[in-house]
């Protein structure tokens, strides 16, 4: 039995939960799920093996021991490196490195640093040495993940431009993609930034989470930035990169999130259009500080979606109409539906082609259509 599931999202996690309810296989809760549902896992499967994140490098001996129907249990908080260790790649051209573990906020709503800890940030000759290894495996694309990407190195006297440097100067034909970083590491950094991003290796792809448009609502949340940090964040990247893609996230109802606080998280989408808005809707979990407020009701939450899901459709059929006729070269690192692949170019947008192709190939297209998903060449 294997079910994909995120502890960070309630919904989520409670439809795997009832999935492997349904199971009759020996089971194993691995991941961030057992770090915080330990006893209710147990309720569910009493004989089921756990193993959190920081114990990666004994999910064959569970195996093995859950296969022989003993149980077994790894939810210590050791910090281990996860680099430099066995791995079957899902996408071949794809090597997704994390750079750390952990993270230095305390965002209120948020389980994610009572399950993965206080930052804990790789050594950079380690990174470098999964990097050199990714591209001896035929990788094109370098991933660099972590739960907060911008607090990089604040544990061991370095930064993330730093290790970004150090990546650009290793030889090869490759493309790096970066993950989440908060707004307020963003801003600090962010001349020094943008500079790297002029990089050719570097995909024009930028993940900068805002939650929320609203200034008091974001001070509820525990966020350490300001809206106009975030829409200078912005303003300056496209200053100098016109074309770089933006996405970002958005909480909707948070507790204290009131009708007027909402329109300033629509009026900041209107304003910044992003090219790719994550929008979730707020669900309490345990053992945080938000868990004490009374939620809105589940009508004011599909509303606010529903809203801003038909504002983002305009905004994003509007942003992708740009590229019509834009010829270039992308990057194949997907297979696509009947008989497509898809390609990335510069700026990491979508482009899906008919065809016969090879992961990893290079090829040189015109975009020739549009859609809110993607372009079509």
């Amino acid at each position: 039995f294997k079910n994909l599931t995120c502890s960070v999202k309630g919904p989520s996690l409670h439809k795997g939960l009832r999935e492997a309810k349904k199971s009759n296989a020996k089971i194993i809760f691995a991941g961030c799920i057992p770090k915080h549902e330990v006893k209710h896992l147990l309720e569910l499967k009493p004989k089921a093996s756990l193993i959190n994140t920081h114990n990666i490098d004994r999910i064959v001996y569970a195996v093995e021991k859950t296969l022989e129907n003993k149980q077994v249990k790894f939810l210590n908080n050791s910090k281990k490196l996860k680099l430099c260790i066995p791995r079957k790649r899902k996408n071949k051209v794809i090597s997704i490195i994390p750079i750390s573990s952990g993270c230095v906020s305390s965002c209120n709503y948020c389980i994610v640093k009572s399950i993965k800890g206080d930052l804990f940030s790789y050594p950079p000759n380690k990174i470098l040495e999964e990097v050199n290894q990714s591209l001896e495996d035929g990788c094109k694309e370098i991933w660099i993940t972590a739960q907060d990407i911008g607090c990089y190195g604040l544990d061991i006297g370095t930064t993330l431009p730093k290790l970004l440097k150090q990546i650009l100067e290793v030889k090869g034909n490759f493309k790096i993609r970066l993950g989440m970083a908060n707004p307020n590491f963003v801003h600090k950094s962010l001349k020094e930034l943008i500079e790297i991003f002029k990089d050719e290796k570097m995909f024009k792809f930028l993940h900068i989470p805002i939650q929320s448009g609203s200034d008091k609502v974001l001070k509820d949340m525990n966020r350490k930035y300001s809206v106009e940090q975030y829409k200078e964040i912005i303003t300056k990247f496209k200053q100098q990169i016109p074309e770089m893609t933006i996405s970002t996230d958005l909480i909707l109802g948070y507790p204290t999130e009131t009708e007027e606080y909402f329109q300033e998280s629509i009026n900041l989408i209107k304003e910044t259009k992003p090219d790719i808005l994550n929008i979730n809707r707020f669900w309490s979990m345990p053992n945080t500080v938000a868990n004490k407020l009374k939620s809105l009701p589940s009508e004011v939450l599909k509303k606010r979606s529903l809203k801003i899901t038909n504002l983002f459709d305009k905004i994003t059929l509007e942003n992708n109409s740009k590229w019509l006729n834009w010829k270039g070269e992308i990057l194949i690192d997907e297979k696509g539906k009947n008989g497509t692949f898809v390609g990335r170019n510069f700026a990491y947008k979508p482009v899906v082609i008919k065809g016969k192709f090879k992961l990893g190939e290079l090829i040189k297209i015109k975009v020739k259509e549009t859609t809110k998903y993607d372009l079509r060449a």
